[in-house]
């Protein structure tokens, strides 16, 4: 049977597509993990997200839920009761890499973090080494590790005791890049870390470039999500160049 040259076209377009896409992923390295989740909890009550997800729900927010999965997605909000912002987590080791996602904010004040770290890295807070912060008006790329996380610094700043020279490089440590969004509209975000430079694209569109010496830390060893209000995440996947 002939095909139409309309329907012909119209095979070529998307053939060029996925490859034009396999090629694009390709380019990011080495898939380690992936999540689309697609699939059902137990019970509503407590934090039940599988697929080696951890969350800071129990410590931070009297146990009670604040991950839900629904709707092929993952929905992130912070509770009522909660003294600290949401963290999910989930180990990635990698040295060079990124991060892909699909993410949604749903109200003007929603941000969502990519919070990179190593909980091996005894001189800095909690293992944070730095950091993206996407909101509806600007994106913020933060070495954590030589800036506000450094335990010398965090303890001179709770103490009150920043020298001037301290306080005016740490107003180097991060960089805030305008770029809007609409909010209960689906993006896709990538993160990518290359040597001392982290880099942030979403929806194809290049946001912003940051290198600062933090970022080359050896081993990323854990991806934190922080949410401190809502977010809706969806298709996370993890590469490594290594």
């Amino acid at each position: 049977m002939t095909q139409s040259p309309t329907l012909v076209a119209c095979l070529l377009f998307f053939s060029a597509c996925s490859v034009a896409a396999n090629l694009h992923a390709a380019d990011r390295g080495r898939l380690i993990f992936s999540d689309d989740f697609q699939r059902n909890e137990s019970q509503e009550l407590k934090d039940e997200v599988g697929n080696g997800w951890g969350t800071n729900s129990e410590r931070r927010a009297g146990g009670n839920k604040q991950v839900d999965l629904r709707n092929g997605a993952m929905y992130i909000y912070l509770h009522k009761d909660a003294d600290h912002g949401v963290s999910v987590t989930h180990p990635a080791e990698f040295r060079n890499g990124s991060v892909e996602l699909k993410f949604m904010l749903e109200h003007p004040k929603d941000t969502l973090g990519l919070n990179f770290a190593d909980l091996e890295c005894k001189e800095v807070w909690a293992g944070h080494l730095f950091k993206v912060v996407i909101g509806v008006k600007q994106t913020e790329l933060a070495d954590l590790k030589t800036g506000v996380m450094d335990l010398k610094t965090r303890e001179a700043r709770k103490a009150n005791t920043l020298t001037p020279a301290r306080q005016a490089e740490l107003k180097t440590k991060s960089k805030k890049f305008d770029y809007k969004l609409d909010t209960g509209t689906w993006y896709t975000a990538v993160a990518t870390v290359n040597g001392d430079t982290l880099s942030v694209s979403i929806d194809g569109k290049h946001v912003g470039s940051f290198s600062s010496p933090g970022i080359a830390h050896p081993t990323k060893r854990m991806l934190r999500l922080a949410v401190h209000r809502n977010v809706v995440v969806d298709d996370l996947k993890i590469y490594s160049r290594d």
